[in-house]
């Protein structure tokens, strides 16, 4: 099979990227409003950007009418009438429903909080708190916010966010800053409705000594 997505209508070409880039992590975005209502909703395009400065990004889309989610228009700079601040919580098996129950579609300003029944914690370096029933949690301060495709209907959005302050349940990381992951029992999107969890591993080494007998 061969694809033209230029030819497929957006819908399709959204299903072959949930459907092929998988497993894909679980972005727990906590925010709040430039008045200080507070905000929590689950993204699965999400990744680390680097190490240096300590970065990762997760991709809001726009609603159908071409508008920004609450999430976007909490995080983006104060320029542009955000709070330019988010935290990133890592989703385990323990609250999977709750965080699905996130994704309901509350007016803005209704706290997805008080729905789900997840607890708010006081952040140490950012205004909007993070999860208490999550195991990991990433302050950060938004770098950019880049928009693929301006005012279109799940047109595309990048925020890449600095991070500033790191929270860990005490246990999870060891004295060389490895993470246990069984541990941290995160769980990941596939396709549709389709989740999967990180009970099974494997390790190899990199390069040549990958294939050698």
């Amino acid at each position: 099979m061969e694809i033209d997505p230029l030819l497929l209508p957006q819908a399709d070409r959204y299903k072959l990227l949930i459907g092929c880039i998988v497993p894909r992590p679980i972005a727990f975005v906590s925010s709040v409003s430039p008045d200080g209502r507070p905000n929590l909703a689950p993204f699965s395009f999400f990744a680390g950007v680097a190490s240096e400065p300590m970065s990762l990004l997760f991709c809001p889309v726009s609603r159908p009418d071409g508008s920004d989610k609450d999430t976007l228009r909490n995080v983006l700079p104060e320029s542009e009438g955000g709070t330019g601040q988010f935290v990133v919580n890592i989703v385990t098996e323990a609250i999977e429903r709750r965080v699905a129950a996130c994704a309901e579609p509350l007016e803005y300003g209704e706290s997805e909080f008080a729905l789900s029944g997840l607890t708010p914690a006081r952040s140490r370096r950012v205004t909007p708190p993070r999860v208490a029933e999550c195991p990991v949690s990433f302050e950060c301060i938004t770098d950019r916010v880049i928009r693929l495709s301006p005012g279109s209907p799940a047109g595309g959005n990048i925020v890449i966010g600095r991070v500033v302050y790191f929270h860990a349940v005490d246990g999870l990381i060891d004295e060389r800053h490895r993470t246990d992951p069984a541990g941290l029992a995160a769980i990941g999107r596939m396709g549709g409705l389709t989740y999967c969890r990180t009970h099974e591993r494997f390790e190899m080494p990199m390069g040549v000594a990958a294939i050698k007998p």
